[in-house]
Parts: structure tokens; C-alpha cells; sequence
């Protein structure tokens, strides 16, 4: 398929090499998303074919990722939400959800890829009463980040730190750590980290993964459950605590994907 028709001008000519797979693109060719090509649906489907329950990891990820802000943006009463690793904008987008709750809502977009800011410039809007930016940045810069999101967000006050299906962009797990930790070490007391990612324990998702590295896109690295855990060490974990993310406050009726853990997720505040 061509780039879809209805995405923002420009989109088609963002340094998009529509002959290598794109993994914001595979990502939202999961999801049931439009902003794909041929080579992405190639490389999504042979992942697929290896370890069929991708579909429901992304799709699981992005109902984790909504329950998270609701309770964030309502019973934690959070007004600032810094959301790393953006992606192709989907449907409920973190800004979305959280100022449906609070209009008032300030949301930071991060990410560094070209085809995502062409689409998020457009297409994350706010309403009159909040305000929604996007830092064009790279996590391993989180001095930069944060930099660059204090010109929208009080780094004074309160902030959700949102980082799904991120961390594994990072080959080296101790620099992973350290720049979750550095981010969380600028927002102060009353802050929150929303995370999650996927689990090593799997065999046939790593496998799959595996695969996926070897195909041009950018590769990706699972974590075991006891390095995912860790990533909220000092911090103060919400009920039910790191949990496989169908599990975390799931909502009346929602069924669960049957099969081994794919991912674990957990919100937490900063004492």
C-alpha cells in the first residue's frame, strides 16, 4: 500500500525509505493503524508468523498505557505527563485520554524519528485549556529531554513519566536503567513512572524478535521479568505492583490474551 491519504502533508517525503522496515510502522501496522508500507507489513507479518500473539503485546500495550493515565490524570490527580518514545499517533493518544479527565492536562511528546514528527506536529492537538508539545530528542539524551520539556512542563511540579515498549531501544540494560533514572531523579516528589516491556521468558516472541533484528529494522532487546522489575526500584509501586499488563487494573469484562507473559508493566511514585 502507498502512504495513507489521509496522513499530514509532508508525511510522504520525511526521510521515509519505504524499502526498509520501520519500526514505528510495523508498531502501528499491529495496532490496525494506515501509516505502513509493503516492506513493513513483510516484516510485521513474518513476526507474526513466528509468534502469533504480537497483535495482542501491541494492542495490550496501548490498553496498559490508558488505563495508566485515566488513573493518573484522575485519582492521582497528575497534570503533566512526559511520554518517551511517542510513535505514530493511534488512536487514544496519552494527551487524549488525560485531558479528557483533566483539560487542563500538559503532555510532552518525545521520540527522534522524522516520520513520527512529521505526523505529531500535526496531529497532537490539545484542548484551549492545556497544552500538548513535541521534543524532537533521543532517550539516550535525557539532559535533553528534559531540557527541552521544561519549556512546556513545570519540572517543579508533578510528572508522569510514561515509557512503553521503550526501554529495549536500548541495547546496554545499565544504561537503560541509568536513564530512567536520571529522568526520574529530575521530577520531584509526587511524580510517576508508568512503564512496561517485554519479557525474555517467552520463547517463541524471542525468537521472533530475533529474527526481527536481523531484518533491517531497529533492533529491539527483551528483558528478563526480574531486570523489568527493577526499574522501579526507590520508587513506591501502585496495587497490584509489576504485573503481566493484562493484568494491571484491567477493566470490567476485559478478556485476557491466553498463553505465557509477554510483557510486565507497573505504575509507581516517586516518595
Amino acid at each position: 500500500m502507498t502512504q495513507d491519504s489521509s496522513a499530514p502533508d509532508g508525511a510522504a517525503s520525511a526521510h521515509i525509505d519505504s524499502t526498509v522496515p520501520h519500526s514505528a510502522r510495523i508498531w502501528n501496522y499491529w495496532l490496525g493503524g494506515k501509516d505502513n508500507y509493503p516492506v513493513d507489513h513483510a516484516a510485521g507479518d513474518a513476526f507474526r508468523e513466528v509468534f502469533a500473539g504480537i497483535t495482542d503485546l501491541a494492542r495490550g500495550s496501548r490498553a496498559f498505557l490508558g488505563r495508566a493515565v485515566r488513573h493518573l490524570a484522575g485519582e492521582a490527580g497528575v497534570r503533566q505527563f512526559l511520554d518517551i518514545g511517542t510513535g505514530l499517533p493511534t488512536v487514544d493518544n496519552t494527551h487524549e485520554i488525560a485531558q479528557r479527565v483533566a483539560p487542563e492536562a500538559r503532555i510532552v511528546y518525545v521520540d527522534n524519528d522524522p516520520l513520527v514528527l512529521v505526523h505529531a506536529r500535526v496531529l497532537l492537538t490539545s484542548t484551549p485549556e492545556g497544552r500538548t508539545d513535541y521534543v524532537d530528542a533521543d532517550l539516550h539524551d535525557p539532559a535533553a529531554v528534559l531540557r527541552e520539556a521544561s519549556r512546556t512542563l513545570d519540572l517543579t511540579q508533578p510528572v508522569a513519566l510514561t515509557l512503553m515498549q521503550v526501554s529495549g531501544h536500548i541495547a546496554d540494560y545499565d544504561e537503560a536503567r541509568g536513564i530512567v533514572g536520571t529522568l526520574m531523579a529530575a521530577l520531584p516528589s509526587g511524580s510517576y513512572l508508568a512503564f512496561n516491556d517485554s519479557v525474555d521468558t517467552n520463547k517463541a516472541n524471542a525468537e521472533a524478535t530475533r529474527l526481527y533484528n536481523e531484518s533491517g529494522a531497529a533492533p529491539y532487546h527483551l528483558r528478563s521479568p526480574a531486570q523489568l522489575a527493577a526499574f522501579f526500584e526507590g520508587l513506591e509501586l501502585l496495587a497490584p505492583g509489576v504485573v503481566p499488563i493484562d493484568d494491571w487494573r484491567p477493566d470490567p469484562g476485559a478478556a485476557r490474551p491466553a498463553g505465557d507473559v509477554i510483557a510486565l508493566g507497573g505504575v509507581a511514585r516517586k516518595p
